[in-house]
C-alpha cells in the first residue's frame, strides 16, 4: 500500500499466489482500485496452499504481453520458501523478456509459528509438530539476481519501500496513452414531444380566448 502511494504515472497489477496463482487486478493506472483489491486479499484467497513463486512469475510475464511499456518490473513479496517449482529459472526467463524481478523478503531468518485465525493454536504438520516458517534470504537473493533486480528485506519501517522505490525510479519511463469512452443515452426525443404537446395546448387555449 505504501509502495502504491509512491507511484506516479505508472501502471500496476496484482497477482495473488500460494500453491498456484491468479490475476487479482489486471494492469491499470487506477491506484484507488489497486488499493481496494489489495485490501480484499487474505490467506484464503488461494485455495491451493504452498509457495509457487515460479508460477507467479510466469503469470506476471503473461500479463505483460499486451503491454508496450519501455520498462517493466515484477515485485515479489514473499518469505522465499519456494516448494513447488524453479523460481530462479522463471526469474531468468522474465529478465530475458525485458522484465526485471524485484524481491521483498518478509519474515525473519529465525522463523516463527503460523497462527490459526480465531484460535490460540498454530499450524502443525502431519506428524503433529508445529510448523515454523522462516525467511529464506538466500533464495530471495537468488531470484532477484536472476531477474536483474534487487532484494530488500521488509521490516516495520519504510526503509524497504524507499529502497525499492529508488530502484524503480532508475528504470526508464515511457509515455502512456489512455483513452476514455463515454456512452450517451439520448433522451431529447422525449423532451421534444413534451414541448410540442405544450405548444399545441397553448395554441388551443389562445385560440378559444380570442
Amino acid at each position: 500500500s505504501r509502495l502504491v502511494d509512491k507511484l506516479r504515472d505508472d501502471r500496476i497489477g496484482l497477482i495473488v499466489f500460494a500453491g498456484n496463482s491468479f490475476v487479482q487486478l489486471p494492469i491499470t493506472t487506477d491506484y484507488v482500485s489497486a488499493k481496494m483489491f489489495l485490501n480484499s486479499i487474505s490467506t484464503d484467497s488461494v485455495p491451493i496452499q504452498g509457495t509457487a513463486i515460479g508460477e507467479a512469475i510466469n503469470t506476471a510475464i503473461r500479463s505483460f504481453r499486451a503491454q508496450s511499456e519501455k520498462s517493466r518490473a515484477i515485485i515479489i513479496i514473499t518469505d522465499g520458501e519456494n516448494h513447488e517449482d524453479d523460481a530462479v529459472k522463471m526469474a531468468q526467463e522474465a529478465f530475458k523478456n525485458g522484465i526485471t524481478v524485484q524481491v521483498m523478503g518478509v519474515g525473519t531468518p529465525e522463523g516463527a509459528p503460523i497462527p490459526i485465525a480465531g484460535t490460540q493454536s498454530f499450524r502443525k504438520d502431519r506428524d503433529g509438530n508445529v510448523v515454523v516458517t522462516k525467511l529464506n534470504e538466500s533464495m530471495c537473493q537468488e531470484i532477484a539476481a536472476a531477474g536483474g533486480g534487487a532484494y530488500v528485506r521488509v521490516d516495520n519501517t519504510s526503509a524497504a519501500v524507499r529502497a525499492l522505490s529508488s530502484e524503480l525510479d532508475k528504470m526508464s519511463k515511457s509515455d502512456i496513452e489512455s483513452q476514455v469512452y463515454t456512452q450517451y443515452n439520448e433522451q431529447y426525443i422525449v423532451i421534444a414531444w413534451i414541448v410540442l404537446v405544450l405548444l399545441v395546448v397553448e395554441c388551443f387555449f389562445l385560440e378559444r380566448k380570442n
